[in-house]
Protein backbone atom coordinates (compact mmCIF):
# COMPACT_ATOMS: atom_id res chain seq x y z
CA UNK A 1 0.00 0.00 0.00
CA UNK A 2 1.40 3.41 -0.97
CA UNK A 3 2.03 6.08 1.65
CA UNK A 4 -0.78 8.25 0.26
CA UNK A 5 -3.20 5.32 0.52
CA UNK A 6 -2.15 4.67 4.15
CA UNK A 7 -2.64 8.33 5.01
CA UNK A 8 -6.04 8.39 3.30
CA UNK A 9 -7.07 5.22 5.18
CA UNK A 10 -5.90 6.70 8.50
CA UNK A 11 -7.93 9.85 7.86
CA UNK A 12 -11.03 7.79 6.93
CA UNK A 13 -10.63 5.70 10.09
CA UNK A 14 -10.17 8.83 12.23
CA UNK A 15 -13.29 10.47 10.78
CA UNK A 16 -15.42 7.35 11.18
CA UNK A 17 -17.73 6.78 14.12
CA UNK A 18 -15.59 3.78 15.14
CA UNK A 19 -12.43 5.78 15.82
CA UNK A 20 -12.33 5.23 19.60
CA UNK A 21 -12.82 7.50 22.63
CA UNK A 22 -9.61 9.54 22.29
CA UNK A 23 -10.20 10.31 18.62
CA UNK A 24 -13.82 11.04 19.47
CA UNK A 25 -12.74 13.60 22.07
CA UNK A 26 -10.27 15.19 19.62
CA UNK A 27 -12.97 15.40 16.92
CA UNK A 28 -15.43 16.78 19.48
CA UNK A 29 -12.88 19.44 20.38
CA UNK A 30 -12.30 20.31 16.72
CA UNK A 31 -16.03 20.59 16.08
CA UNK A 32 -16.30 22.62 19.27
CA UNK A 33 -13.62 25.02 18.06
CA UNK A 34 -15.45 25.46 14.74
CA UNK A 35 -18.80 25.95 16.50
CA UNK A 36 -17.17 28.42 18.88
CA UNK A 37 -15.85 30.37 15.89
CA UNK A 38 -19.39 30.48 14.49
CA UNK A 39 -20.76 31.58 17.88
CA UNK A 40 -18.12 34.29 18.33
CA UNK A 41 -18.56 35.55 14.77
CA UNK A 42 -22.29 36.01 15.37
CA UNK A 43 -21.71 37.34 18.90
CA UNK A 44 -19.22 40.00 17.81
CA UNK A 45 -21.25 40.95 14.74
CA UNK A 46 -24.18 41.71 17.03
CA UNK A 47 -22.16 43.09 19.98
CA UNK A 48 -20.30 45.53 17.75
CA UNK A 49 -23.26 46.71 15.67
CA UNK A 50 -26.90 46.59 16.68
CA UNK A 51 -26.51 45.61 20.36
CA UNK A 52 -23.46 47.84 21.06
CA UNK A 53 -22.33 46.05 24.23
CA UNK A 54 -18.56 46.33 23.74
CA UNK A 55 -16.52 48.86 25.67
CA UNK A 56 -13.26 50.59 24.78
CA UNK A 57 -11.42 48.37 27.30
CA UNK A 58 -12.55 45.18 25.56
CA UNK A 59 -9.59 43.27 24.06
CA UNK A 60 -11.63 42.32 20.97
CA UNK A 61 -12.10 46.01 20.22
CA UNK A 62 -8.34 46.52 20.12
CA UNK A 63 -7.47 43.20 18.42
CA UNK A 64 -10.19 43.22 15.79
CA UNK A 65 -10.78 46.94 15.45
CA UNK A 66 -14.44 46.58 16.40
CA UNK A 67 -16.63 49.58 17.12
CA UNK A 68 -17.62 50.16 20.74
CA UNK A 69 -20.06 52.29 22.64
CA UNK A 70 -18.81 55.42 24.39
CA UNK A 71 -20.32 56.17 27.77
CA UNK A 72 -19.64 57.91 31.06
CA UNK A 73 -20.73 54.94 33.15
CA UNK A 74 -24.15 56.17 34.26
CA UNK A 75 -26.16 55.61 31.05
CA UNK A 76 -28.94 53.00 31.04
CA UNK A 77 -26.99 51.27 28.24
CA UNK A 78 -24.11 50.51 30.55
CA UNK A 79 -26.42 49.06 33.19
CA UNK A 80 -27.96 46.77 30.56
CA UNK A 81 -24.65 45.74 28.94
CA UNK A 82 -24.86 42.33 30.62
CA UNK A 83 -28.31 41.78 29.08
CA UNK A 84 -27.23 42.85 25.59
CA UNK A 85 -24.22 40.52 25.81
CA UNK A 86 -26.56 37.69 26.85
CA UNK A 87 -28.80 38.37 23.82
CA UNK A 88 -25.79 38.33 21.47
CA UNK A 89 -24.63 35.09 23.09
CA UNK A 90 -28.08 33.49 22.78
CA UNK A 91 -28.32 34.25 19.06
CA UNK A 92 -24.76 33.05 18.45
CA UNK A 93 -25.47 29.95 20.53
CA UNK A 94 -28.53 29.04 18.48
CA UNK A 95 -26.77 29.28 15.13
CA UNK A 96 -23.61 27.57 16.40
CA UNK A 97 -25.55 24.69 17.95
CA UNK A 98 -27.36 23.82 14.74
CA UNK A 99 -23.94 23.71 13.06
CA UNK A 100 -22.49 21.72 15.98
CA UNK A 101 -25.30 19.13 15.95
CA UNK A 102 -24.82 18.51 12.24
CA UNK A 103 -21.04 18.13 12.61
CA UNK A 104 -21.22 15.94 15.72
CA UNK A 105 -23.75 13.69 14.06
CA UNK A 106 -21.64 13.37 10.91
CA UNK A 107 -18.15 12.98 12.40
CA UNK A 108 -18.08 12.51 16.17
CA UNK A 109 -20.88 10.50 17.73
CA UNK A 110 -22.88 7.64 16.34
CA UNK A 111 -26.44 8.83 15.72
CA UNK A 112 -29.40 6.54 16.20
CA UNK A 113 -29.98 6.26 19.93
CA UNK A 114 -33.09 8.41 19.33
CA UNK A 115 -35.01 9.55 16.26
CA UNK A 116 -33.21 12.52 14.65
CA UNK A 117 -35.78 15.06 15.89
CA UNK A 118 -35.59 13.75 19.47
CA UNK A 119 -31.80 13.67 19.25
CA UNK A 120 -31.81 17.29 18.05
CA UNK A 121 -34.19 18.31 20.83
CA UNK A 122 -32.03 16.61 23.48
CA UNK A 123 -28.84 18.01 21.94
CA UNK A 124 -30.24 21.53 21.81
CA UNK A 125 -31.88 21.22 25.24
CA UNK A 126 -28.67 20.03 26.90
CA UNK A 127 -26.74 22.81 25.19
CA UNK A 128 -29.36 25.35 26.24
CA UNK A 129 -29.16 24.17 29.87
CA UNK A 130 -25.35 24.31 29.82
CA UNK A 131 -25.44 27.73 28.20
CA UNK A 132 -28.02 28.99 30.69
CA UNK A 133 -25.69 28.09 33.54
CA UNK A 134 -22.75 29.61 31.67
CA UNK A 135 -24.77 32.76 30.87
CA UNK A 136 -25.48 33.27 34.55
CA UNK A 137 -21.74 33.08 35.19
CA UNK A 138 -21.09 35.45 32.25
CA UNK A 139 -23.70 37.96 33.41
CA UNK A 140 -22.44 37.90 37.01
CA UNK A 141 -18.87 38.43 35.86
CA UNK A 142 -19.88 41.45 33.78
CA UNK A 143 -22.40 42.95 36.18
CA UNK A 144 -20.73 42.43 39.55
CA UNK A 145 -17.06 41.74 38.89
CA UNK A 146 -16.74 44.25 36.04
CA UNK A 147 -14.83 42.05 33.61
CA UNK A 148 -14.83 42.82 29.91
CA UNK A 149 -17.51 41.36 27.68
CA UNK A 150 -14.94 39.27 25.80
CA UNK A 151 -13.44 37.72 28.95
CA UNK A 152 -16.89 36.79 30.23
CA UNK A 153 -17.79 35.31 26.82
CA UNK A 154 -14.68 33.11 26.90
CA UNK A 155 -15.58 31.83 30.38
CA UNK A 156 -19.10 31.11 29.10
CA UNK A 157 -17.72 29.00 26.25
CA UNK A 158 -15.39 26.99 28.51
CA UNK A 159 -18.16 26.14 30.98
CA UNK A 160 -20.52 25.20 28.13
CA UNK A 161 -17.90 23.03 26.40
CA UNK A 162 -17.24 20.88 29.44
CA UNK A 163 -20.88 20.34 30.37
CA UNK A 164 -21.88 19.65 26.76
CA UNK A 165 -19.24 17.00 26.06
CA UNK A 166 -20.25 14.81 28.96
CA UNK A 167 -23.96 15.28 28.35
CA UNK A 168 -23.69 14.47 24.65
CA UNK A 169 -21.23 11.61 25.10
CA UNK A 170 -23.13 9.72 27.77
CA UNK A 171 -26.79 10.68 27.36
CA UNK A 172 -27.63 11.77 23.83
CA UNK A 173 -25.58 9.78 21.34
CA UNK A 174 -24.65 6.13 21.28
CA UNK A 175 -21.04 6.92 22.13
Amino acid sequence: MAAADRIAESVRRFLSHDSGPFAQFVKYGAVGVMATCVQFAVFYALAATCLRCLTAEDRAVALLGLPYAVFSGSEPWYASRWFLAAVATAVGFTIANVFCWLMNRAFVFRPGKFAWYAEFAFFFGAAAAATAVALVVQSLLIRFVGVTTSFAAIVEVIVSFLVNFFTRRFFIFKG
